[in-house]
């Protein structure tokens, strides 16, 4: 219903502006989205496929003012001749029915018909239906011309209170009983005019039960009464209704009446399923309300306003905690916690006002991945997990096309096709997953595929021959499998429509590593590939971790910390690479000498433990200073490529303090490790 709603809008809309391309094309996909709706045809994976291209074709018959561009048009008519199947010379063909066919089993679903031999028309006028210069009541009565008005309920419960009223608006709309003998496409004419303004819906005489429930679960109105909402959908009259309420009246006693449905359905004056449907929408109604009445609607521009203001008052905050220890007075100071607890609780509350679930991202590569199948020729299936977790906004915008790089990848190179996949033992159907979860105070999406896998050697092959690595260098599987990210990379033994040009996955890894995230690679060989993307919750304020190196601050991000050590005396001697962290290697980053700071180390150096994922790493510095809550700032193009770092951020005391980049040491301690001693320190 709501296609066809939309297919009919740009319809008329285009009309009204003479766009005719538009209208004859639209026209068609819309009788056959009607007769669709109608239960005439079923919708089958071709028709799907079909309606999905019609989509699309109407997308750019929008854009044209006239049909000049001859691909168009003759994309169009090869998308015309393949809709005529589905119109009503052919309907039969696409169905399987023929004239004397039995009741089908949907049709017997659908329950008996209702006894009426008039068509009901319920329509519903836009607020702006009078600024365009049309009169409702005429519509109406041109309706009488067809026929004989057997019934017409004016509807107003849009009505607003008087005060709020606006005299050029319109708030009416009609449920009509109407006996002719005109078919459904001359009452629909009465309407053309007014079409695009106006919410329409006809039901032939004698229409099933199910007909009249699917209306009623459609009305627009929020009707608490029974029996108006039966008058509105067609299965009762006005007169009918006010008959019931006499008897419901007549048959009152001591202990009061009878339910209005029980009268109604006890005098048959309409089915028992009627009234369970009608009763049913009241319930969805009052939860609707209840829910309504919970919820505003608010402009992400003021959320964004919001989180800015915010940010600047955890750095107020920073500032009067500082100046409260310094002046030493325990009142002050006392007053600064509690000040700063509450920040802390304003913060988290406006940040979780900018997250999103990651839902609505995963829905959109159901066509992605159906026509990336579609045109490889093979059959696979996407599964999405973890569509309810939820993240930044921002970074939920701005994930869309890295994951369309690496699902498609996926389709073309990672899955193989029916025949090699059954040769292999395989199902035929290939199973590309999505899948989102919390880990650590990160975010993890994966995406995995059950293909072929990475091969090694042919990564390894072309990289030396575009001359990324030398021919003798021992790489890890890590270094080999991060190849594909480098630019221009690709083992593609030809160009397609969807790959083999090698622009894809560096762009991948720069917009993850933009959000300050990053992208791991496992593969197995005949296996398949999972693509992790690890991202930050948030990208304005965290809790982070205080530190110094000299007169240089240092803020980590708190979910990475595990804990604190000093440095024993023997380990700052030895200057190893790591420590003995109780049973476990340690590697070790000397921030000092990673970030070339000048100054010598204090007579007491501590480790910093942190983790990312399954690796840890400790990072040295001089001093510890505590939690603190962090405002982070970007840092600019000048220092875009700055390694280890990934923001700043503004203390209490004015200065600056740099954000570590936990991901990025990390993956450089296991680079480190790995050209030092061959393989990663375990």
């Amino acid at each position: 219903n709501a296609l066809f709603r939309c297919v009919h809008t740009i319809k008329g809309s285009a009309g009204m502006f003479g766009f005719s391309h538009v209208v004859e094309f639209t026209h068609v996909v819309e009788n056959v989205l009607d007769r669709l709706r109608g239960g005439e045809i079923v919708l089958t994976e071709s028709l799907a496929a079909l309606l999905l291209r019609c989509r699309d074709h109407i997308a750019a018959l929008v854009e044209v003012e006239t049909l000049e561009d001859e691909d168009l048009r003759v994309a169009g008519e090869k998308l015309l001749g393949e809709l005529a199947s589905y119109q009503e010379a052919g309907a039969a063909a696409a169905t399987g029915e023929t004239d004397a066919a039995e009741p089908s089993a949907d049709d017997e679903a659908a329950g008996e018909p209702v006894e009426s031999d008039a068509w009901h028309v319920s329509v519903r006028f836009d607020a702006d239906v009078l600024r365009h210069g049309m009169d409702p009541l005429g519509f109406v009565r041109y309706l009488g011309t067809l026929g004989e008005l057997a019934s017409v309920t004016t509807v107003a419960d849009a009505l607003p209170a008087l005060e709020a009223m606006d005299p050029e608006s319109c708030y009416l709309g009609f449920e009509i009983d109407l006996k002719s003998d005109a078919d459904k496409a001359a009452i629909e004419d009465a309407f053309e005019f007014v079409r695009e303004l106006c919410d329409l819906r006809i039901l032939p005489p004698r229409s099933r039960l199910g007909a009249y429930m699917q209306l009623l679960e459609e009305l627009p109105e929020d009707a608490d009464r029974l029996g108006e909402m039966l008058v509105a959908s067609g299965a009762l009259t006005a007169a009918e209704l006010d008959a019931g309420l006499r008897l419901q009246a007549a048959g009152a006693t001591d202990e009061g009446r009878a339910p209005l449905g029980e009268v109604l359905v006890g005098e048959g004056m309409v089915q028992a399923e009627l009234v369970d449907a009608a009763l049913s929408k009241q319930g969805q109604v009052r939860e609707r309300k209840k829910a309504a009445a919970k919820q505003i609607r608010v402009s992400a521009d003021k959320l964004d306003e919001l989180i800015n203001l915010v940010g600047e008052l955890v750095i107020a905050s920073s500032a009067v905690a500082l100046n409260a220890r310094n002046s030493g007075d325990t009142a002050t100071q006392e007053a600064a916690a509690a000040m700063n607890l509450l920040v802390e609780d304003i913060r988290d509350g406006a940040l979780q006002l900018r997250m999103v679930p990651i839902g609505e991202t995963f829905q959109r590569f159901q066509r992605v991945v159906r026509d990336v199948s579609s045109e490889l020729r093979k059959d696979i299936r996407l599964a999405i997990s973890g569509a309810d977790t939820e993240l930044d906004k921002t970074v939920v915008e701005k994930i869309g096309d890295p994951l369309t790089h690496l699902v498609r990848n996926a389709c073309d190179h990672g899955i193989e096709g029916a025949e090699a996949r059954v040769a292999k033992g395989k199902p035929a159907q290939g199973t590309l997953a999505l899948d989102a979860r919390h880990d650590s105070g990160s975010i993890v999406i994966e995406v995995r595929d059950d293909g072929n896998g990475l091969n090694r050697d042919k990564i390894l092959a072309k990289a030396v021959e575009r001359g990324l690595v030398a021919p003798d260098a021992e790489l890890s599987d890590r270094e080999i499998h991060h190849l594909i990210f480098e630019p221009g990379f690709s083992t593609a033994d030809a160009v397609t429509n969807l790959s083999g040009r090698g622009v894809g996955m560096d762009v991948v890894r720069k917009n993850i590593e933009a959000l300050r995230g990053t992208v791991e690679v496992e593969s197995r060989p005949g296996q398949g590939t999972t693509f992790r993307i690890r991202l930050p919750l948030t990208l304005a304020i965290i809790d982070g971790f205080l530190m110094n190196v000299g007169d240089d601050s240092f803020v980590v991000p708190l979910e990475y910390v595990d804990e604190c050590i000093e440095l024993a005396a023997d380990d700052r001697r030895a200057q190893r690479g790591f420590v003995d962290l109780r049973g476990e290697v340690l590697p070790l980053i000397v921030l000092r000498r990673h970030f070339r700071l000048g100054g010598r180390a204090g007579r007491r150096e501590n480790v910093v433990v942190v983790r990312f994922g399954a690796q840890k790493v400790g990072l040295v510095v001089d001093a510890l200073q505590g939690e603190q809550q962090t405002v982070i700032k970007p840092l600019g193009e000048l220092f875009r490529h700055l390694s280890g770092i990934s923001g700043s951020t503004i203390l209490g005391n004015g200065r600056v303090a740099l954000i570590i980049d936990v991901p990025g040491l990390v993956q450089f301690a296991e680079r480190r490790d790995e050209r030092r001693y061959g393989r990663t320190v375990e």
